[in-house]
């Protein structure tokens, strides 16, 4: 009888053994999704490059940022190594969870500047928030300026290198 004893005991033991390694292995620590565990933040830049891309995608929209800021980007975009700024014309204030943005546009000469604006804000706004995930709130639109047809012909010629 003693060694049967011994054999279930030793058997119970293993098999709580068993049990408690399982145990181990299914308990989770610290709680929750890993997914959610920890904070992100996103930097106003972010926001601005992804909302300066969407604005230019818009048909009507000839260029961004007022006349002065569009004359430095020229100059930095013909300096070789310079690359073309993405954020000109944008401004982005962003919180934890919502952001707002302030844009400056050229319209082309001929488009309905509300119904430019308008898509615009669909643009920005769809692709701001399925990118990073937080709310726009507001996207204030200033048009500083509209690009008549002769100006395009004149800005051709006159960069040319003779």
């Amino acid at each position: 009888m003693t060694d049967m004893t011994q054999r279930n005991r030793t058997g119970d033991s293993e098999n709580e053994t068993a049990q408690a390694v399982t145990t181990r292995k299914t308990t989770r620590r610290g709680g929750g999704d890993p997914g959610t565990r920890g904070r992100t933040t996103i930097a106003d830049g972010v926001v601005e490059k992804i909302a300066g891309l969407a604005a230019r995608e818009v048909v009507g929209v000839h260029a961004m940022g007022s006349g002065l800021a569009r004359t430095f980007g020229a100059v930095r975009d013909r300096v070789p190594g310079g690359a073309k700024a993405v954020t000109r014309g944008v401004k982005a204030e962003v919180g934890e969870v919502q952001a707002a943005l302030d844009l400056e546009i050229v319209v082309d000469y001929g488009v309905a500047i509300s119904d430019v604006a308008r898509a615009v804000r669909e643009n920005v706004v769809a692709s701001v928030e399925r990118m990073t995930g937080l709310e726009v709130v507001e996207v204030n639109i200033a048009v500083s300026d509209v690009k008549l047809p002769e100006e395009e012909e004149e800005e051709e010629t006159g960069t040319r290198v003779q």
